[in-house]
């Protein structure tokens, strides 16, 4: 697509957009079917058509979609609405991912959808278990590399960066990135703690940036991870981002021990409450030199697990994701480059940010160049890793592809430790773990197989 016909086409969007919601503020729930009825017909790509068409059915049919749909348009500051649908659904999708296969077909390897990047690896907290600490040195990105990445990133069609760290808030660049690329929805991990009422003000006059807010359960589980007085802190922080209509949500590492605190309907319903929209969920998964195997899901609870998370997103106004147990959604595995890859602190370019292996740097390289790095060729020939994408992941679910990754591409650690996964006790004790739930998800798959096979049939 030529330069001036994208131009074009993200003016007549935004234009198209501002008309949309003005239609919407008033009525939306009965207005909202139509536009996605229309909205199916015009998406460039065959796969955007789908979606919209499951959202549209999905609308039609489930009151908690309906409910969703209705916090969006009251809960929310008009111009973080805006910005964010625009950045988001515009510039990232309807636009960013037709360019984004455009050009993956042109250079030969994959444009993702988002890069997670890390400003800075320090942190105002000291959680346990977290690979923050693992790092003998905190480092700090320049604003200059960071605008850089996401400028070339923009060039590739991507307008969805994710940040995370260390804590990003930390960063004192960020605000003023975000306002300079307004045309990029930013979404922040973060520990919630440095959300006052200023950052909150601040935030939503930016629009654009989206915190998703760490917890481990309650006060107790939370407290007892990261440091007394935290809960209150990140509750205060929810408070002040409803108060101010900023669109956020939830980020919550998953243990054999908190899954179901987190998962309760009492947790969901009071975060809903406090104003949070969405939901990551990350499985506590074992690296470093000391990895904690006993803090994993059991088989068990991870099947539990892939039911509740479905029973979640259509009985409750809010949208939790699973990485590790959504691979039906997503194809596989997103990292890699494929979908998205992660940029350390240090610079380091990695996979993902659970995969603590790179062989090269931001520094010095165009992002195309980067994209081309060989630890990205290995990983995405390989992909999907498991035919059933209820094991998608190369480090908990097919550890020998990531052995094979990181020889083949002559990767090494980014920090000590890292490198333990990959060979002795704690690689023989991964390879059992991933053993004990293929036999638990090949039994899910094919009984998911089947159903949706007898529906199509019907």
């Amino acid at each position: 697509m030529l330069p001036g016909m994208e131009t074009a086409k993200r003016f007549f969007g935004e234009k198209t957009l501002q008309q949309l919601l003005r239609y919407l503020q008033t009525n939306p729930l009965k207005k909202l079917s139509n536009i996605l009825e229309l909205a199916s017909k015009a998406a460039l790509l065959s796969d955007h058509r789908d979606k919209i068409r499951t959202i549209r059915d999905a609308y039609n049919s489930n009151p908690a979609v309906k409910e969703f749909i209705r916090r969006i348009f009251t809960e929310l500051d008009e111009n973080v609405r805006y910005r964010l649908l625009f950045n988001y659904f515009v510039n990232a999708s309807l636009i960013g991912v037709p360019k984004q296969h455009r050009l993956s077909a042109e250079l030969g390897v994959s444009v993702p959808f988002t890069i997670l990047i890390d400003p800075t690896s320090n942190c105002n907290l000291r959680c346990q278990g977290c690979w923050a600490g693992a790092y003998e040195k905190h480092h700090t990105l320049s604003f200059e590399e960071v605008d850089r990445i996401v400028s070339e990133a923009k060039e590739l069609g991507i307008h969805f960066i994710t940040m995370s760290g260390g804590e990003p808030l930390l960063w004192p660049h960020l605000l003023d990135l975000a306002q300079k690329h307004s045309d990029v929805a930013f979404m922040l991990y973060t520990n919630g703690t440095l959300i006052d009422a200023q950052m909150a003000r601040r935030m939503r006059e930016a629009g654009n940036i989206s915190p998703a807010i760490s917890l481990e359960g309650w006060r107790e589980t939370t407290d007892r991870r990261r440091g007394k007085g935290v809960f209150d802190r990140v509750m205060a922080a929810m408070d002040h981002l409803k108060e101010n209509g900023v669109a956020f949500g939830i980020s919550v590492t998953v243990t054999r021990h908190n899954w179901e605190e987190l998962f309760s309907d009492q947790f969901i319903d009071m975060i809903i409450e406090k104003g949070a929209l969405y939901g990551w969920s990350f499985h506590y998964i074992p690296i470093g030199s000391n990895p904690d195997f006993d803090l994993m899901l059991t088989p068990e609870q991870r099947e539990a697990l892939v039911r509740r998370v479905r029973h979640i997103r259509t009985h409750k106004p809010i949208q939790i994701a699973d990485f590790w147990n959504d691979g039906h959604l997503t194809g596989g595995c997103i990292a890699g480059g494929r979908r998205y890859f992660h940029i350390n602190a240090r610079g380091d370019v990695e996979p993902c940010a659970f995969v603590h292996f790179a062989v090269d740097t931001i520094f010095g390289k165009s992002l195309v160049e980067i994209l081309q790095n060989p630890i990205f060729k290995a990983y995405q020939k390989r992909l999907p890793f498991s035919d059933n994408l209820l094991r998608p992941c190369p480090l908990i679910d097919v550890p020998e592809a990531l052995r094979e990754i990181v020889g083949e591409s002559g990767a090494k650690e980014t920090h000590p430790g890292a490198a333990a996964i990959l060979e002795g006790e704690h690689a023989r004790t991964m390879d059992r773990v991933a053993a004990n739930w293929k036999q638990r998800a090949d039994r899910i798959w094919e009984a998911d197989t089947a159903k949706s096979q007898l529906a199509a049939e019907s």
